[in-house]
């Protein structure tokens, strides 16, 4: 079975994710939260630290309930600060909570943020045609822009690019991967 050549083979967690979740189009707001927030973490790391820490980040983030999120306080951001098992920066921890509250006003004038992230591509999936590796579009430019416009942080149009790669909006799975 042939997969994308940036999957470590030697890694069973980047197999899994590889093979069950990149590219797949997620719907449910909380995943969709929960991927945005992790993509913002990973900024300067590498994916494959964030996917170790996930679960940890999980219980860490209340499971990833935007509305308990948008609510963290000082007290709470200083528990984050202190938990060795998750990715400790207190600008991305800030900005998960900031952007905990603009993905709810992003849901209540969409009606959810799956309507809202969707309507980029009126709800199609961008399928890679060849494998010429990306890291931004003019669809991540455009998403990038308009959740900064909102205030959100740690969504520059590479950051975005992976978002929409890992929610399944853009499928770049290569042509010959089992997963094309």
């Amino acid at each position: 079975m042939k997969r994308c050549s940036w999957v470590d083979e030697n890694s069973q967690i980047y197999k899994d994710y590889h093979d069950n979740e990149w590219g797949v189009p997620k719907y449910d707001d909380r995943e969709l939260f929960e991927l945005l927030i992790l993509e913002g973490f990973q900024a300067g790391l590498s994916w494959l630290t964030v996917l170790k820490k996930r679960e940890a980040f999980r219980k860490a983030f209340d499971n990833f309930d935007v509305k308990k999120v948008a609510k963290y306080d000082e007290n709470k951001i200083a528990e984050l600060l202190q938990n060795e098992k998750i990715i400790r920066s207190r600008s991305k921890i800030n900005s998960a909570i900031l952007n905990a509250q603009i993905f709810i006003q992003i849901q209540k004038e969409f009606g959810s943020f799956s309507k809202y992230i969707w309507s980029f591509t009126e709800g199609k999936i961008i399928k890679n045609k060849d494998d010429k590796f990306k890291v931004s579009t003019p669809l991540s430019d455009a998403v990038s822009k308009d959740l900064k416009k909102r205030g959100m942080k740690y969504v520059g149009t590479v950051i975005i690019y992976s978002y929409l790669q890992s929610i399944g909006i853009v499928n770049d799975h290569e042509t010959t991967c089992f997963r094309y």
